[in-house]
């Protein structure tokens, strides 16, 4: 009996429920009552309607201005300023959805909106960067920036100085708000929100600091390093720290001023590991021992500083220095491993010049002397010298540019590249990289001199004696000399030149001269023929059993003849003058000759 009461009462319940589902169903062709796009309410209407309804009120709107409030400040911006956009049909779709089901479902559905309602917000498009505009005019007229408590000195008394509260717009909640604002049906004024912030360090969580600051600056500090001493007065402990600012607590040594400071002890302090190197005497060639350096370790030593300085009583204000020491790369152990003990080759060249070429001559010659060659190892000028520039101070001087001798940067260099050439041809060495000069040049051995340009025509040779050797240069008043040192291994080196032959007729120059008269030539400058020559190099070694057969071929252009040629035009002849006088013989005829004399200077 129970269960058939239950039965039916469920049964009578559900379709009570279908009943009232139907009768608030509604036609599904109209929006439920109770729905709201934008704060508007389409209940009852069709989604067309309700579309072309909101659409029309949002073009009446476009223009008129919203009021965006912010701390006590007024901005009126309207959606079109914004290009704001608002997609009404997606936001009636999703009303539509709201209210939508079978039959009673329908009907619950909308009895639910009739009671408790729904208000849905339109997507929206906005010009960006119009938007990060408006937002940055609005943010700097609330913004305030906001300052912790800090210590500052005046004088060598330290101050505390108290935080400020600042305020700052919201930027992100903010532009939620003008976005919706403007593309909603209403212009009522908006609030914008503006956030506070506040101090994280107040002036009694600086009262430690401050006495260690007074501490700091009571005393002077004494720096010791081995047997240097140095004196750091108040006033310049004062100029080392950093005080408690921008949240920061505590008291540092740093800044600036004491990177400056510090830089400068550090200059003072340092001093750099020398290598071992070769002394070469007439008794010999010696190993100069190496010698370490050391650095000053700053870190460190910036940290004993602090530590000293907040030391009250004066007799304990005392630092050591850290310093690091700083090992050679070469040893004087490794020097003497190294078997340099004699000469393998040499080889001397004289030059002259201006005193820009000298200057180069021997800046270059400085920066290959004393370079060392391990065994297998191919020695590289252009790397080992590095690029010719005026920050490294090189200068103008005479040099050979495309076959043409001009002023350039470096000019000289090729008299010390020549010369290595011919101490490591002398040595018997392997020469893997050697390019003649374009002209010829006759203080050099014929057919052995070396020209380089940076980075792309270069000198190398090898190494091949199974030994270090060690290049080394002197320079005097007018001669370079180029050695190579090392384990002396006996070779023998036989040379064949050829003959210097000529090809070709020497071409012609002429410059256009207008302090000369037409038709006269002067020979300014001799040139020469293109020529050729070679150089054959047989290397024998102490057995006796031939190391290399090579030939070493040089080709030079031709250098024009460079002549003068007169412009300048020549006087006319002046006329003869005319005998009026009748009653007087006339004079027996003359004729007057005019001789053009053309000047030619030979070579």
């Amino acid at each position: 009996m129970f269960f058939r009461r239950a039965a039916i009462l469920a049964v009578l319940a559900a379709l009570t429920g279908v009943i009232v589902g139907l009768a608030f169903a509604g036609s599904p062709e109209r929006l439920a009552n109770g729905v709201h796009v934008a704060g508007v309410d389409v209940g009852g209407m069709t989604p067309g309607k309700a579309r072309a309804f909101l659409e029309r009120r949002a073009q009446a709107l476009e223009n008129a201005p919203v009021e965006f409030r912010a701390d006590g400040h007024a901005w009126r911006l309207s959606a079109e300023q914004l290009g704001v956009r608002a997609d009404w049909a997606s936001a009636v779709d999703a009303v539509r959805h709201q209210g939508e089901g079978f039959g009673p479902v329908r009907g619950f559905r909308r009895l639910d909106l009739r009671f408790f309602g729904a208000d849905v917000a339109p997507r929206t498009q906005v010009e960006d960067a119009a938007l990060r505009y408006v937002l940055d005019q609005i943010a700097a007229g609330v913004d305030t920036a906001h300052s912790e408590s800090r210590i500052v000195l005046r004088g060598l008394s330290p101050v505390v100085v108290p935080g400020r509260t600042g305020r700052g717009l919201d930027r992100r909640a903010a532009a939620t708000a003008i976005v919706r604002a403007l593309a909603g049906l209403s212009r009522e004024p908006v609030q914008l929100p503006v956030h506070t912030v506040s101090p994280r360090i107040s002036p009694g969580d600086l009262t430690v600091a401050e006495a260690q600051v007074r501490t700091a600056l009571s005393a002077p500090v004494r720096l010791t390093l081995g047997r240097t001493r140095w004196r750091l007065t108040p006033p310049r402990i004062a100029a080392l720290l950093e005080l408690p600012a921008d949240g920061r607590r505590d008291i540092r040594i740093g800044g600036p001023r004491a990177d400056h400071w510090f830089g400068a002890l550090a200059r003072s302090i340092d001093r750099p590991p020398v290598d071992a190197d070769f002394a070469v005497t007439k008794t010999g060639i010696h190993v100069i021992p190496d010698r370490d350096g050391y650095s000053l370790d700053v870190p460190k030593s910036a940290k004993k500083v602090l530590r000293a300085a907040l030391v009250s009583d004066p007799q304990l204000r005392t630092v050591d220095l850290v310093a690091q020491a700083t090992h050679a790369e070469r040893s004087a152990k490794e020097a003497e491993a190294m078997h340099i003990t004699g000469l393998v080759a040499a080889y001397t060249t004289y030059y002259g010049g201006d005193a820009n070429r000298v200057h180069n001559v021997q800046l270059v010659s400085h920066l290959v002397d004393g370079h060392v060659i391990a065994p297998g190892e191919t020695f590289s000028f252009n790397q080992t010298t590095g690029e010719r520039t005026a920050d490294k101070g090189f200068r103008e001087a005479p040099v050979i540019i495309n076959g043409e001798l001009k002023t350039g940067l470096g000019g000289g260099v090729c008299q010390v590249s020549t010369t290595v050439f011919n101490a490591a041809y002398e040595a018997g060495l392997p020469i893997t990289a050697r390019t003649n000069h374009a002209l010829y040049i006759s203080h050099y051995p014929q057919g052995r001199d070396a020209t380089v340009n940076y980075p792309d025509t270069d000198l190398k040779f090898d190494n091949d004696t199974g030994h270090w050797l060690l290049l080394r240069t002197w320079v005097g008043s007018s001669s370079l000399t180029v050695a190579l040192y090392g384990t002396p291994i006996h070779r023998r080196v036989i040379t064949d030149t050829a003959p210097l032959v000529a090809h070709g007729s020497i071409p012609t120059k002429p410059e256009y001269d207008p302090s000369l008269l037409a038709g006269e030539r002067v020979v300014e400058e001799a040139g020469e023929p293109a020529r050729t020559t070679s150089v054959r190099r047989r290397v024998y070694g102490a057995d006796g059993k031939l190391l290399y057969d090579a030939t070493f071929y040089s080709s030079y252009r031709a250098e024009p003849t460079v002549v003068r040629v007169g412009t300048h035009p020549r006087p006319k002849p002046k006329p003869k003058p005319t005998d009026t006088t009748k009653s007087k013989p006339k004079p027996p005829a003359t004729t007057t000759t005019t001789s053009t004399t053309t000047t030619t200077t030979q070579p």
